[in-house]
C-alpha cells in the first residue's frame, strides 16, 4: 500500500512539474514582461512578500566535512515558499566549494517552491569579492587614486567574473557615494571626494561588473547594487548613523550625479538606500528620493533594496514611524524592493493586506522588478554554474597581474627631497620597520632586488589591540621604539611602514562596534618613531597604509620620501618594491584633499571661493597635499595652452589643447587634470571643478599635445529657482597635474 501511494505522489510531481514546465513563464523565447506577467498572477501573497527579503547565510547554510549542504531548520523554514535572495552563501569556503554548494543550495529552492523560483546570491566588493579565495585587489578608493577608468574596468569585469563563477548573481557595490570626511571609517569603500572622479569610477565599475549589461544574462557576470542612495558619506561629525544635512543644490549638483550616470549610462541593476536621513526625512522612508528621483526623473527600472535591517529601523531607530508594520508602509510606499535581514518589517505585509487590501499592488510593483532581475540575470533558465572553469577562471594568474598593474598606477609619490627615491639596486643594507609591515615584505623586496640588497626587518609594534568591536590603541611600547631605532642605526636607509590598519578605520556597525574618529592624526608613537630614526641622520622613507586620509604633519616634515598606498591588493608589496627601486615611475594621484587638521574640515577643494577667503590662527593656509597630487620620478612640464575659440554657446564646445613634456630620464605615467571655475555667478560658485582628466605614457622628452572638449553641459548648474541653468559670462579653464597647478585660459558664455 505504501508503495502504491508513492507512486501516485510520484506521478502527480512529475504531471504538476510537466505543468510548471510548459507554462509561459518558463519560456525563454517570451519577453521579460511577457514572462513576469505571466508568473506574477500565479503566486500567493505569501510567495510574494518571499520574493521581498533577503537573509544572510549565516543564520544557517553552510557545508559538511565532505562538502554536503547543511541547512537549519530556519533555513528551510524560510525557503518553503521561495525567497529574494541569500547573502554570502559560501562565503568562507573556496571558489571551488561555494560554487558546488551554491548548484545545491540553489536547486534546493528551486525544488522547494511551487514555482521553481531561483533565487539571487549576493556578495560585496571592497578589494576584489569579499568571499575567500578570490583574487584581492585594492580598495576602491586606490583605483579612484590610478585616474585610470578603464582600468577599473578590468578589474570589476574580473570581479564580476569570479563572483559568478563562486555562484552569486548581485553585488552590493559599489559605493557611489562622495567621501569628504576623514573622520568617517568608510571612507576607502569610495572613490573620493570629487563627483567627476567618482561619477567615472561608479560607470566604470559597475560597466565592468555587468559585463558591459551583456554578461548578465550570459551568465558571466553579476548584476550591481549602487549604494547609498543618496548622501551617505556625508553624516555630521563623521558618525556612522548621525544625520545627513545637505543642501537641496549640493545634492543635486554634485551628490546625484554619480547615482543618475548609474542608472542612465551603466544601468545598474540595483540601488541601495542609504543608512540616515537626508535633511530630516529618512532616506528609507523617503518616496522623493527612492521614487521621485530615482525613478520619475531618471527612469530607474532595477530594483532598490534597503540597507541592513533598515526598514525596521524607521520604527526603532529612527523614529519616524509609530509601529513596525507602520515603518514596513512607510519603506513600501517609499519605494523599497526588498528588505535585507530584518525579521520584523517585510515579514508583516501579508497580515497588513487583509487589513489593507490596496497593499498588494505595491507588493506587485515590488515583486515584478524583483522577478524581472532573475530573468535579466537569466537564472530562470540557467540557474548553475559550470563548476569546471572555476579553479582555472578564479585567481589566474592574469587576475593577479591586473591587481599589482593597479597597484603601481596608484601608488602616489607625496614627498621626494633631492631624489631620495627611486633607490638604486645596488649593495646596501635597508631597514623595513614599522606597525604596517607585513609578514610577507621582505621576500617581497627580495623578489625585486635580488641579493645585492639585504635587509632587517621589525614590525616594532601593534597599533591596537585588534579588538573587532571597540578597537583601543596600545600603549606605547619604549623597548621597541628602542630596537627599531638601533636596526635603523645600522642600515643605509630605512623604509618605515606607517599609517593606519584595519582597526583604525572600519565601519562602525550598529551594536558594540566603533569606526570613525574625533582625530585624524596617526594613533600610537608612530610620530616619534619617525623624529627619532631621522635624527640619525640617514635617509627614511615612509610607506603610508591607511584607509582613511590622514594629517601627517610630521611625517611630511621630517620624511625624505613619502609613498602614499592607501590599502593595496595581495601583490601591493611587489608593486611597491618595484616602485621603491625604480623599475616603474609612480603615477597615483590624490582622490581626496590632505588637510592639516581636522579643524579644517569640512576641507575639500572644489568648496565655494568664498571659503578660501580668511585661514585660522596658528596653522599654514591650504591642504597638506591638495586634491589631484602625486609627484612623478620624471617632472612633466606643461606649455603652450590654445582654445579652439574663446566664447561657447549652447549649442557649441570649445577644445582646450596644451602640450606636456616628460623632462626627465624615465618613461612615466601622467595624470592630465582639465578643471573650470565659474567666475561669477547667480548662487555662489565652486572654487573650481574637475571636469576631465587623461593618463597618459611619455617617453622621456618625449612631448604630446593633449585635448579635452569643453560642452555646454559641463557648465550647467542649479540655479536660483532650483532649475539646472547655463548662465551667459566669464569662466576659467585650467589644465595641470593637480586642482593647485597648471595653465590657464578664459573664455565666455553667450547666450
Amino acid at each position: 500500500m505504501k508503495y502504491h501511494i508513492l507512486a501516485y505522489l510520484s506521478l502527480i510531481t512529475i504531471g504538476l512539474s510537466a505543468q510548471k514546465n510548459k507554462m509561459p513563464y518558463k519560456d525563454a523565447s517570451l519577453s521579460i514582461e511577457e514572462r513576469v506577467e505571466d508568473l506574477l498572477p500565479r503566486m500567493s501573497l505569501e510567495e510574494k512578500v518571499a520574493q521581498m527579503r533577503i537573509f544572510h547565510a549565516n543564520i544557517g547554510v553552510k557545508s559538511d566535512e565532505k562538502g554536503k549542504m547543511e541547512l537549519s531548520d530556519r533555513v528551510i523554514e524560510k525557503l518553503k515558499l521561495g525567497i529574494a535572495g541569500i547573502k554570502n552563501p559560501g562565503e568562507h569556503i573556496s571558489p571551488l566549494a561555494a560554487a558546488k554548494l551554491n548548484n545545491e543550495l540553489q536547486k534546493y529552492i528551486m525544488e522547494s517552491n511551487r514555482w521553481g523560483i531561483p533565487a539571487l546570491f549576493v556578495t560585496e566588493s571592497y578589494n576584489g569579492v569579499d568571499a575567500a579565495g578570490c583574487t584581492k585587489f585594492g580598495r576602491p578608493i586606490n583605483s579612484a587614486a590610478t585616474f585610470n577608468p578603464e582600468l577599473v574596468n578590468r578589474i570589476w569585469d574580473v570581479v564580476g567574473r569570479e563572483a559568478r563563477l563562486r555562484g552569486m548573481h548581485m553585488c552590493h557595490s559599489p559605493e557611489a557615494d562622495l567621501v569628504r570626511d576623514p573622520r568617517f571609517g568608510r571612507m576607502s569603500e569610495a572613490f573620493g571626494e570629487d563627483t567627476y572622479l567618482t561619477t567615472q569610477m561608479v560607470l566604470n565599475a559597475i560597466k565592468g561588473v555587468q559585463g558591459d549589461y551583456g554578461g548578465l544574462g550570459n551568465g558571466t557576470h553579476i548584476g550591481a547594487v549602487a549604494k547609498h542612495f543618496a548622501g551617505y558619506g556625508q553624516v555630521l561629525g563623521g558618525s556612522n548613523f548621525a544625520a545627513i544635512e545637505i543642501s537641496p543644490r549640493t545634492l543635486i549638483d554634485e551628490i546625484y550625479p554619480p547615482f543618475e550616470a548609474a542608472v542612465k549610462e551603466a544601468r545598474t541593476l540595483g540601488v541601495m538606500a542609504s543608512h540616515g536621513d537626508l535633511n530630516g526625512i529618512a532616506s528609507h522612508g523617503n518616496p522623493e528620493l527612492l521614487t521621485g528621483v530615482l525613478r520619475d526623473q531618471w527612469g530607474f527600472d532595477g530594483y532598490v533594496v534597503s540597507d541592513s535591517n533598515d526598514i525596521a529601523r524607521l520604527y526603532y531607530f529612527m523614529k519616524v514611524a509609530e509601529s513596525p508594520e507602520a515603518a514596513a508602509l512607510m519603506g513600501l510606499v517609499a519605494g523599497i524592493d526588498i528588505d535585507l535581514y530584518a525579521e520584523d518589517s517585510y515579514a508583516y505585509l501579508p497580515e497588513m493586506v487583509k487589513k489593507d487590501p490596496s497593499i498588494e499592488k505595491m507588493i506587485d510593483r515590488s515583486v515584478r522588478r524583483v522577478l524581472r532581475t532573475k530573468m535579466i540575470l537569466g537564472l530562470f533558465d540557467n540557474p548553475f554554474i559550470d563548476v569546471k572553469k572555476v579553479e582555472k577562471e578564479v585567481r589566474s594568474a592574469s587576475s593577479l597581474a591586473l591587481a599589482e598593474e593597479a597597484d603601481l598606477e596608484s601608488i602616489i609619490l607625496l614627498k621626494n627631497e633631492e631624489n631620495t627615491l627611486p633607490l638604486a639596486k645596488t649593495s646596501q643594507k635597508i631597514a623595513l620597520l614599522g606597525p604596517l609591515l607585513n609578514d610577507g615584505t621582505q621576500k617581497a623586496f627580495e623578489s625585486v632586488t635580488g641579493s645585492q640588497v639585504t635587509y632587517v626587518t621589525d614590525q616594532g609594534f601593534e597599533l591596537t589591540d585588534g579588538n573587532k568591536g571597540v578597537p583601543a590603541v596600545l600603549p606605547t611600547d619604549e623597548k621597541a621604539l628602542e630596537r627599531l631605532t638601533n636596526l635603523a642605526k645600522d642600515a643605509d636607509v630605512t623604509i618605515l611602514f606607517l599609517g593606519g590598519d584595519e582597526f583604525t578605520a572600519k565601519e562602525a556597525y550598529f551594536n558594540n562596534a566603533l569606526g570613525d574618529r574625533a582625530t585624524i592624526e596617526p594613533v600610537g608613537p608612530q610620530d616619534e618613531l619617525v623624529k627619532r630614526i631621522k635624527a640619525l641622520g640617514k635617509p627614511v622613507i615612509i610607506v603610508l597604509k591607511h584607509r582613511r586620509t590622514l594629517a601627517i604633519n610630521v611625517m611630511a616634515e621630517q620624511a625624505d620620501a613619502i609613498l602614499d598606498a592607501w590599502d593595496l591588493s595581495e601583490m601591493g608589496d611587489t608593486a611597491m618594491a618595484r616602485v621603491v627601486f625604480g623599475e616603474v615611475s609612480p603615477s597615483g594621484k590624490l582622490p581626496v584633499t590632505v588637510p592639516r587638521s581636522i579643524g579644517q574640515l569640512p576641507f575639500h577643494y572644489s568648496m565655494k571661493e568664498i571659503n578660501n577667503k580668511k585661514g585660522y590662527l596658528f596653522l599654514e593656509d591650504g591642504p597638506l597635499y591638495p586634491f589631484g597630487f602625486g609627484l612623478s620620478y620624471s617632472p612633466f612640464s606643461y606649455e603652450d595652452i590654445s582654445l579652439s575659440t574663446t566664447e561657447i554657446t549652447p549649442s557649441s564646445e570649445i577644445t582646450v589643447s596644451v602640450k606636456v613634456t616628460n623632462t626627465g630620464k624615465m618613461k612615466a605615467k601622467e595624470v592630465v587634470q582639465l578643471y573650470i571655475k565659474d567666475e561669477i555667478g547667480s548662487v555662489t560658485r565652486p572654487d573650481k571643478e574637475l571636469k576631465g582628466f587623461e593618463k597618459i605614457m611619455l617617453n622621456p622628452k618625449e612631448s604630446k599635445t593633449v585635448s579635452f572638449t569643453i560642452t555646454p553641459k559641463m557648465l550647467e548648474f542649479t540655479g536660483l529657482t532650483m532649475e539646472k541653468i547655463l548662465e551667459a559670462g566669464d569662466y576659467t579653464v585650467m589644465v595641470g597635474t593637480s586642482s593647485k597647478e597648471g595653465l590657464t585660459a578664459q573664455f565666455r558664455l553667450e547666450k
